[in-house]
């Protein structure tokens, strides 16, 4: 049965107070930003270095940041303020706290050996994110992990989209070159 958030309002009298549906409207907006967005921003700020205590805290952050904004934030653009505003949240808190753990997110599936692989693989790709630049960090993970199209990327992170695409470019490289390592690094040791 759904809760009828108006009830207080109705019992003093100001139920079809016109500021009584905006807030209504309000909250609802914004219970839909969350349902709809919070595990791609997330994801995001676990992809910019953020160990997953930081990131609960800095999705608070971002959230408060919607809130307070909401009547700003366009309609279809909703995801993309949140992953700008993740960004600047992820970046402010990663300044404050250099160093990263390198935790795993859990999986829940009963392979114990699919998850030693997984967590290995996710490692490696944090441990590849943490060693690249912010600016290439970020248009590689809201591209090549998040899927964000070009223009979605220009618009999250307040870029011309020649220097999302010169940055992916960069980034792409710079990941390629990383992995190259790591791979040599693995070769070795299974001589």
């Amino acid at each position: 049965m759904p809760t009828d958030e108006l009830a207080p309002l109705r019992s003093a009298g100001v139920a079809d107070a016109p500021a009584a549906r905006a807030t209504s409207a309000r909250h609802a907006r914004l219970r839909s930003m969350v349902e709809e967005h919070h595990e791609t921003v997330w994801r995001f700020l676990r992809r910019l270095g953020l160990d997953e205590s930081d990131t609960d805290d800095a999705i608070q952050d971002v959230l408060i940041v919607a809130m307070r904004r909401l009547d700003d934030i366009e309609p279809r653009a909703e995801r993309s303020f949140l992953c700008r505003t993740a960004y600047r949240v992820g970046c402010r808190m990663r300044a404050k706290r250099p160093t990263t753990s390198q935790d795993g997110l859990t999986d829940p599936r009963p392979h114990p050996d699919v998850l030693v692989d997984q967590k290995r693989a996710r490692d490696l790709l944090d441990e590849i994110l943490v060693c690249m630049s912010d600016e290439h960090r970020a248009v590689f993970v809201l591209h090549d992990i998040e899927r964000l199209t070009m223009a979605e990327i220009a618009d999250v992170l307040e870029l011309k989209s020649g220097t999302v695409a010169s940055r992916l470019r960069r980034a792409r490289e710079d990941f390629n070159k990383r992995v190259a390592r790591i791979e040599a690094r693995m070769e070795l040791c299974e001589v």
